[in-house]
């Protein structure tokens, strides 16, 4: 079994940040898989939101430009498993917005395909580190689409860690192992 290193924790808290120093330790080779797909533009050629635009060039203004980059894949096992050369590693960023791009499938099918991930991720010659939010911490929500969203980042956030040969949670820009 390869290095699996999970970490989680609020909007901002230096999660992405860590990973890309952990990430660093294998040169080159690294891939980093991006869950969030960028914005469309809209007809005047800017981005329909221009918010999450800035959001996504901090993140890749944050790794190294010779990193490869897989953008949103649909299947992510396949998509590794063609990379040529394989990897020194992955970086996978993040969970959270991985999900949110997968409610169209039922929850056991969601479940069953970030399983079939961890399992391949467990079973590589390389290191990986996944990155996700920790969003369970606040009121329920009202809107039953929000408790599905909520409860399927929490049950596979669950399955990470227990996946993961270690654990942390990033606060305020510090790291806490937890496993």
């Amino acid at each position: 079994m390869s290095s699996l290193v999970f970490l989680t924790g609020p909007v901002r808290s230096g999660k992405s940040r860590r990973a890309v120093e952990l990430a660093a330790a294998w040169g080159d080779g690294t891939v980093f898989v991006a869950t969030c797909r960028p914005p469309a533009a809209g007809p005047d050629g800017a981005p329909a939101d221009p918010e999450m635009a800035e959001r996504i060039r901090r993140h890749r203004a944050g790794r190294p430009a010779t990193w490869r980059v897989l953008e949103a894949p649909r299947d992510i096992p396949a998509a590794l498993d063609a990379l040529r050369p394989p990897p020194a590693g992955i970086l996978l960023d993040c969970l959270t917005l991985w999900v949110s791009d997968r409610l169209d499938l039922s929850d056991d099918a969601l479940i069953a395909e970030w399983d079939r991930l961890l399992a391949r991720l467990r079973a590589a010659p390389w290191p990986a580190v996944i990155v996700s939010n920790e969003i369970g911490w606040s009121p329920v929500p009202a809107h039953p689409g929000l408790r599905r969203f909520r409860d399927l980042v929490g049950t596979l956030a669950q399955h990470t860690a227990a996946a993961a040969t270690e654990a942390h949670l990033c606060v305020a820009g510090q790291t806490l192992r937890l496993k």
